[in-house]
């Protein structure tokens, strides 16, 4: 249905993420995939959705030169937002640990903010989904991290993995959002930028 919406535009997802490429895909789009290198920093004075957003619009600065009238580049970020800091992805085995210690036996929020740019309008749309965990043990944090190495992950984790079963205990909002990407808020957007 939205393929045939869309069968004038030329669709670029402009991220790495398998996961984000299998919704596109799932959602019967054509899309080409696109990477240009951005260095992922943000003003400190932002909080919560903020920082998704301005880093979703900072990903698609490098294509703005090259988008044609037809071109609809969807750009996005998550992050995990907890006590009040946002989580990253890990650098290593030891801050992945400090995460998923950290995010033990509370509840956090995942975040995560698409940006729809075309060559004269942008967009940016975005989700806040809780996730709650069970007490973690270390044994448990370590075995997750050494069988599934959740580097390239906001957060240290994958809702998606061992971990996911075993720890979430409760989910507020959208499950393909903490998966990374509010699949329904794109497929509704697109919707609504080519009506």
């Amino acid at each position: 249905m939205l393929q045939e919406k869309l069968k004038n535009h030329y669709i670029i997802l402009a991220s790495a993420s398998p996961r984000r490429q299998k919704f596109f895909s799932e959602l019967g789009i054509d899309f080409d995939i696109q990477l240009k290198p951005v260095k992922e920093e943000y003003p400190e004075r932002l909080r919560h959705f903020e920082i998704t957003d301005y880093l979703a619009q900072l990903k698609s600065l490098p294509f703005k030169e090259d988008l044609k009238d037809k071109d609809i580049l969807v750009t996005s970020d998550t992050i995990v937002w907890h006590k009040d800091k946002a989580l990253g992805k890990p650098r290593d085995k030891e801050e992945a640990f400090q995460i998923l210690t950290s995010l033990s036996n509370t509840t956090h929020e995942v975040i995560t903010s698409v940006c729809f740019t075309t060559k004269t309008t942008q967009k940016t749309v975005s989700a806040v989904t809780k996730v709650t965990f069970k007490e973690l043990t270390s044994d448990e944090i370590n075995y997750y991290i050494d069988n599934y190495k959740p580097f390239d992950k906001a957060g240290a984790y994958g809702i998606q993995e061992w971990i996911g079963y075993i720890a979430v205990t409760k989910i507020e909002g959208s499950h393909y959002n903490v998966i990374g990407l509010p699949v329904h808020l794109v497929y509704q957007t697109l919707l609504e930028l080519v009506n």
